[in-house]
């Protein structure tokens, strides 16, 4: 294997969180591979977005978490793709919305080591709080205009994830300038030398 192909592997398992909101970002989580591959995964995946603080141990976390979020994964993905086709979106909603039932972990303030105060949680979150938490968010950014107005999909070749545009003049094209983009401007690049 090529160091190329390797970095492109490697990178391709790297959580992001760079899509705008959390329900998105749990939804980029399955191209171009499965990220969330694990237990292990997943803890990192609820530190990273910000649902649990970092350190949080998680124990409980297990396949069946794993699954549920899969599956919560899906449903998102669904309606959000059916909103920007403007179809709708079949049962996919009621399940989403059957989750944001849940309530979200409590949050409370402890002091850190430093002296300032942080987030924490009131005990150990289960799976069906973070579960909520997540489909919240998705309910939020589908009944708000202003933020649904925002949705984009990638203009990446064979790139299904969606993202909020908050750039400036509202002009970005890819998920990730740094993936998706890069690969576009290589490809722009390719064409030019051979024409």
């Amino acid at each position: 294997m090529t160091g190329h192909a390797y970095r492109a592997g490697a990178s391709a398992r790297v959580l992001r969180f760079d899509c705008g909101r959390v329900c998105l970002d749990l939804a980029a989580t399955a191209h171009p591979v499965e990220r969330l591959d694990g237990p292990d995964r997943l803890r990192q995946w609820l530190a990273g977005a910000g649902l649990v603080p970092p350190g949080t141990p998680l124990e409980r976390a297990g396949p069946g978490w794993l699954a549920a979020f899969r599956d919560l994964r899906t449903q998102i993905a669904a309606v959000v793709g059916a909103e920007l086709d403007g179809r709708p979106p079949g049962h996919a909603l009621d399940r989403v919305n059957a989750v944001a039932r849940n309530p979200p972990p409590p949050p409370r303030a402890v002091r850190r080591a430093d002296g300032t105060l942080g987030r924490g949680l009131s005990g150990d979150p289960d799976c069906q709080a973070l579960l909520g938490a997540v489909a919240r968010d998705a309910v939020d950014l589908l009944t708000d205009p202003g933020a649904r107005a925002l949705l984009r999909r990638c203009a990446g070749q064979d790139c299904p994830l969606v993202y909020l545009d908050t750039s400036r003049g509202r002009r970005r094209r890819w998920c990730s300038g740094e993936t998706c983009g890069n690969r576009e401007r290589v490809a722009r690049h390719r064409r030019s030398r051979r024409g």
